[in-house]
């Protein structure tokens, strides 16, 4: 019996390689297009848009289609992201990692980077924290087990929805499974007690910064970090502008005028050495647009400073 198992799979062999040669072709090729080609150009959809004829159709390369379709997600994103003419939809994003999820349940990077991609406000991203959500708990169903996931959708409720009382359930949830963190407990009670506070938001993304399985992931919460700095520096300047209107400044406004008046020391500038901007009618103080930490987030309901609007 061992032996005809054997030659079963070494029959198989040969199909195997070439369909799998078929699949790497397909894909130098399309990206070769993408190449000679604005993405523009391309039709909307080039997806099979059911999971299950997807998996019909990949036949027993499914991890492999998954890893196809992951890599639309990515292009995607990114084409649509440096987009500089008419308006960012995304609308193919979730359709790529719905398929990529469908196709490989444990699928774990398109699943949390999904769902970073699909929460990210506009123009960014498509602002969309409810197929975030979807997504994540997606990956519940796949992977009971797997905390990061509640921890995720805890994060997507505190930062994007500003719903508190369902993050705080998320990481309750996360915290009751076993190998879970201790901190997850703590998270669950301070987003219940003190949703909305910034220092809140920092704890969050530091347990992230922590404890995620990807340097991007690392990287992306040390940013966010890095963000809420930036706000404390906006609230803390734009306190300043307050104080030169009591002592009878006025329109128009600039750093030199502020200096001048003994209010500041030097042209203030964000975390990454770029110069915030102050707006020359209203005294309004932003971050400057070449910034990489530009957009900055919108913060949910109740956190202190000047209530910010998606850009």
């Amino acid at each position: 019996m061992s032996g005809l198992r054997a030659r079963a799979r070494g029959g198989r062999l040969p199909w195997l390689l070439a369909a799998a040669a078929l699949l790497v072709a397909a894909t130098g090729f399309q990206m070769a297009s993408l190449s000679q080609r604005p993405v523009r150009d391309l039709p909307a959809v080039l997806y099979l848009q059911s999971p299950t004829v997807a998996r019909r159709a990949v036949l027993s390369f499914d991890m492999l289609a998954a890893d196809l379709y992951w890599l639309r997600a990515l292009q995607h994103f990114g084409a649509t992201r440096l987009q500089t003419s008419g308006p960012r939809t995304f609308e193919n994003l979730y359709p790529f990692l719905d398929l990529a999820t469908s196709l490989d349940p444990r699928f774990v990077v398109a699943y949390r980077f999904g769902a970073i991609f699909l929460s990210e406000s506009p123009p960014g991203g498509p602002g969309r924290p409810d197929l975030a959500v979807r997504l994540l708990e997606k990956g519940v169903a796949a992977t009971p087990d797997r905390w990061q996931y509640f921890q995720d959708i805890g994060f997507v409720h505190y930062w994007w929805t500003g719903e508190y009382d369902r993050a705080a359930d998320a990481f309750s949830k996360g915290a009751a499974i076993e190998g879970a963190p201790w901190w997850m407990r703590s998270l669950a009670a301070v987003t219940l007690s003190e949703g909305g506070d910034r220092q809140t938001s920092r704890l969050l993304w530091r347990s992230l910064s922590q404890t995620a399985e990807n340097d991007w992931l690392r990287r992306d919460a040390q940013r966010r970090l890095t963000q809420l700095d930036a706000l404390d520096h906006l609230d803390q300047l734009q306190a300043v502008v307050a104080r030169g209107r009591l002592s009878g400044l006025s329109a128009p406004w600039s750093w030199a005028q502020l200096l001048q008046a003994g209010l500041l020391s030097g042209v203030p500038i964000d975390p990454t050495g770029v110069p915030y901007v102050i707006d020359i009618n209203t005294g309004r103080v932003d971050l400057d647009r070449r910034s990489t930490l530009w957009p900055l987030p919108t913060e949910p309901r109740g956190l202190p400073g000047l209530a910010r609007e998606p850009r």
